[in-house]
């Protein structure tokens, strides 16, 4: 049975629909043989020549069963432009498989550039298109039955992790920064388990005190304490033949540490004030934002349950570290709202997703997705713009965020796990790394402002009358990028009354030059997104 057949026969799925095959025609060569490929491996096929042709087929789409679209060549071509703008607007958006002719490192560049799911090399392989329609197809089902949305390198993995680890009862360690998702990981892990028909309970262990915490999880007896009037079961009970979900277990206190790991170990436990033990079947799955490897190291956190529940891990990288998802969860967001306070949005302008991309994102997913409601409730328009931002997430464009350290000195370990000092730590950090900023801007400004100021200049210094060109250095960080190809230092001439577009091309095309036409340190370098940089390429008509 072929690998599709397979898909369509495994009795978990929702639908017995098979996978649908949306194949752009404009090529036929490359079109014709795919077609056949796809047939002949289970596959239904449509072959389309135009946008119209697949808008008028969505409608009528089992939602359940998945679709993709390949497109056989010529991305440039208006009508491609108008298929990934119509898929683009799908949430979750299908597979984009398309065809070009380059290099390995070309294609990817293309594949960023246009935001397509895979790009292979004219003539197909018939073999490595299905591989990767299988997996891309897979990737989709993944998403549809999880909500975790995502396209970069660093969710798919996770989205590959999390279906390995789904189907075993083995505890899961989920570690990542608050706002990232851990909750949203661990119910997908339930959804693809055995488990998915039985409850689901989540326990924020931060947000309960120590003296309530063992109740809440191992239920008590009637009288067991000031105010226990009835007995109540506790969420070990509630959860049985399903999961329980421990967040923020980094937050448990010692005694109640020791009681958890008796209760992982035997699957037994007695409620607050009970003299029965009560046997469960439960699968753990524990999150922290914090580092628990130092928590142990200073005594704050067991070692044995640390590794008792370290058994399996997810770690869920922060948004800026996965920038490239940041449209796709743009649109599901607007999506989700748009429909939950009857508003019609179309989406973001361009200058507004470029502020979007730019900002660090603090906390996270759950800030984008704040932000997002709050400018659909207050936007003024259907379309959210750049104006629409509010002034901090534009002030903070470009400002990295970067974590406090996480291996402090032997001294500052245990004070950290502690918590004693790590919101200083933290303050401290970020407020010499903002201070650098500022006074970089303030330095730029000042140079700035002597241009304009000639009697500021010191003896032996030239000022350049208005009309002639000044030569600029290009500053390059020779453990980046080495020497130039020739050898020479790079200047870019700069004339009064040049215009900004004119100066922006004149950095590239000395960055490329310097970098041999390398375009991932010369994004790099420029401090902007290969997409971005991949756009200006072609907005400034620069040949390599």
């Amino acid at each position: 049975m072929s690998a599709a057949g397979r898909r369509a026969s495994d009795s978990e799925r929702k639908t017995n629909a098979m996978p649908l095959v949306f194949i752009e025609s404009y090529v036929h060569e490359v079109a014709v043989p795919l077609r056949e490929a796809a047939t002949s491996d289970g596959y239904e096929v449509e072959m389309i020549e135009t946008a119209a042709e697949l808008e008028g087929r969505l409608p009528r789409l089992d939602p359940n069963a998945g679709y993709a679209l390949v497109i056989s060549g010529d991305l440039e071509r208006p009508e491609v432009r108008r298929l990934l703008g119509l898929l683009n607007s799908l949430v979750p958006r299908p597979p984009i498989i398309a065809f070009a002719d380059g290099s390995d490192e070309e294609l990817a560049d293309v594949c960023e550039a246009l935001t397509l799911d895979a790009c292979l090399r004219t003539p197909p392989d018939t073999d490595e298109f299905l591989l990767v329609l299988g997996q891309q197809l897979e990737r989709l089902r993944l998403q549809m039955e999880t909500g975790i949305i995502g396209t970069s390198p660093v969710i798919r993995e996770v989205l590959e992790r999390v279906s390995l680890i789904a189907p075993v009862n083995s505890t899961v360690m989920i570690t990542g920064e608050s706002g990232t998702g851990k909750e949203l990981v661990a119910r997908a892990i339930h959804q693809l388990s055995p488990r998915r028909a039985r409850p689901f309970i989540a326990v924020n262990c931060a947000a309960l005190p120590e003296s309530l915490l063992e109740s809440e999880l191992f239920g008590h007896e009637k009288g067991a304490f000031t105010g226990a009037t009835s007995r109540r079961k506790g969420m070990f009970e509630l959860a049985d033949g399903g999961t329980l979900f421990l967040d923020e277990i980094g937050e448990m206190a010692l005694a109640t540490q020791t009681r958890l790991l008796r209760v992982l170990e035997t699957r037994r436990f007695m409620r607050v004030g009970g003299d029965t033990e009560i046997q469960v079947d439960v699968r753990v799955i524990a999150a922290t934002n914090s580092d628990l490897e130092a928590a142990v190291q200073a005594g704050g956190f067991r070692r044995d349950l640390y590794y008792r529940l370290n058994v399996l891990s997810v770690v869920i990288p922060p948004l800026r570290q996965r920038r490239q998802d940041i449209p796709a969860l743009v649109r599901a967001f607007i999506h989700e709202f748009s429909e939950s306070h009857d508003s019609e949005f179309k989406g973001l302008a361009p200058e507004a997703m470029e502020v979007l991309l730019s900002y660090s994102w603090p906390g996270n997913v759950r800030e984008l997705r704040n932000l997002i409601e709050s400018m659909v409730v207050l936007a003024p328009g259907s379309v959210i713009r750049e104006e629409d931002i509010p002034p901090e997430i534009q002030a903070g464009r470009g400002n990295a965020m970067l974590p406090v350290p996480r291996h402090l000195a032997p001294g500052a370990a245990a004070l950290t796990a502690s918590g004693d000092t790590a919101p200083q730590l933290e303050f401290i950090f970020r407020t010499l790394v903002e201070l650098k900023l500022d006074v970089e801007d303030l330095r730029q400004e000042f140079v700035r402002y002597r241009r304009t100021h000639p009697e500021l200049l010191e003896a032996g210094e030239v000022w350049t009358p208005a009309g002639e060109e000044i030569a600029v250095p290009l500053e390059l960080s020779m453990s980046e990028a080495g020497e130039s190809a020739n050898g020479e230092d790079e200047t870019i001439a700069f004339r009064p009354g040049m215009t900004m577009a004119e100066l922006e091309r004149e950095a590239i095309v000395a960055t490329l030059k310097q970098v041999s036409g390398n375009r991932r340190k010369a994004a790099e370098m420029l401090r902007i997104g290969e997409r971005t940089l991949y756009r200006k390429l072609r907005e400034y008509e620069i040949e390599l």
